[in-house]
């Protein structure tokens, strides 16, 4: 039995229209100048103009910062770093997805304590206290809102930094679901196939504990039996609402544990070659669940029987193999690819991916031991 400390440091608030509850979320906090961060498709649907007029109405003073990236590099985060100082901020608002979300955490670490983003790459390297930050996420995906780290890439290096300390986790989070209704297609696709990927790795973490076994095995129930009815149905409310649930208890999972293999494969098929998170953990995922259904089998079974008969997921007994089916049938249902050749990778490139990828943080807290053998072994099976 895994040892835990588990303490929820945000405040959770989920239904329709609860954007509205900006104000009083952000009325226990000390402050009355709000800058919210944002990128800039999120900025045009919108949403933190809606958000800024409601605070305004409130008697706070916003700036709108719009320059998060895609994923969010240490340039990213400078600029929104040149705009707080400038403005003075007192809270800070993430609104959009996981970069929105990330990069405010990033301009909070540099604007509350000074130095570089590669300052923190690490655990509690905060040298001062934080200002307190609010997220609205508007996709279902990272679950960042849950989480005290931020993912950074440097942008010289392309190396993907998880910067975490429990100061930068967000006093409040508000899931309105009504916010994902606009998201395109893609981006559908996308962030389901991250949240799915968080419950699954998650769940079989060296560091997992009965605590984020609780969350995994939550997501898992909420996202496996919702993603196909959000693509078929993007406007069906009460299945984007179950989406971003999944989203947010999958974020806690891995504040409570630690994700695997699947994401440092990924990791340098985005830094190498600009493929989308989700879309590289989804090629990634199927083989390393069977990887590690060598050995942990009845793990993958045990996640299963939370989703047995429900829809298309397979039986318990089907194991790691019948989930890993099920994930690429999932992947190929949102139009994704499932094979790296179709993603335009270069095989020639595996064996420094396979060195990249050994070097990431979460490989170390994949169930079964991975080394660059092993890893370059499933970049191979993907392609």
């Amino acid at each position: 039995m895994q040892p835990f400390d588990f303490q929820l440091r945000t405040r959770l608030i989920f239904g329709p229209g609860s954007l509205n509850q900006i104000a009083s979320a952000i009325a226990p906090l000390k402050g009355r100048r709000v800058l919210l961060i944002t990128d800039p498709g999120v900025r045009e649907v919108g949403y933190p103009n809606v958000a800024a007029g409601l605070l305004e109405e409130a008697g706070y003073t916003t700036q709108i910062f719009d320059g998060a990236g895609e994923n969010p590099t240490t340039e990213h985060v400078e600029a929104g770093v040149v705009v707080a100082r400038e403005f003075r901020p007192e809270i800070l608002v993430g609104i959009g997805g996981g970069s929105s979300m990330d990069c405010a955490k990033g301009i909070n670490f540099i604007y509350s304590c000074g130095g570089r983003m590669q300052d923190y790459w690490g655990v509690n390297l905060a040298t001062a206290e934080m200002l307190p930050m609010i997220a609205v996420p508007t996709t279902s995906g990272t679950g960042s809102e849950m989480q005290s780290f931020a993912l950074i890439s440097d942008a010289e290096t392309h190396v993907k930094m998880a910067c975490g300390d429990k100061r930068a986790s967000f006093a409040a989070a508000i899931l309105d679901p009504s916010l994902t209704l606009t998201q395109p297609a893609l981006v559908t696709a996308v962030t389901g196939i991250d949240a799915l990927s968080h419950a699954v790795e998650t769940y079989v973490s060296k560091r997992r504990t009965q605590v984020s076994q609780l969350f995994s095995r939550e997501s898992w129930r909420l996202l496996s039996s919702n993603f196909a009815k959000v693509l078929n149905e993007p406007q069906d409310l009460e299945a984007r609402g179950a989406m971003q649930l999944g989203a947010a208890w999958a974020g806690l999972a891995i504040e409570n544990s630690m994700l695997g293999a699947a994401h440092s494969l990924a990791n340098p098929l985005t830094a190498r070659y600009d493929t989308i998170h989700g879309q590289a953990v989804g090629i990634s995922l199927p083989h390393v669940v069977r990887f590690n259904g060598e050995e942990y089998n009845d793990w993958y079974s045990e996640l299963l029987q939370v989703s047995e008969g429900n829809g298309a997921s397979p039986p318990a007994s089907a194991g790691a193999t019948g989930l890993a089916e099920f994930l690429t049938g999932l992947v190929e249902r949102a139009g994704l690819a499932t094979r790296l050749s179709e993603c335009g990778i270069e095989e020639s490139a595996v064996p420094e991916m396979a060195k990249e990828a050994a070097q990431q943080w979460t490989a170390q807290f994949n169930p079964r031991r991975v080394s660059e053998i092993e890893l370059r072994n499933l970049y191979e099976q993907a392609f």
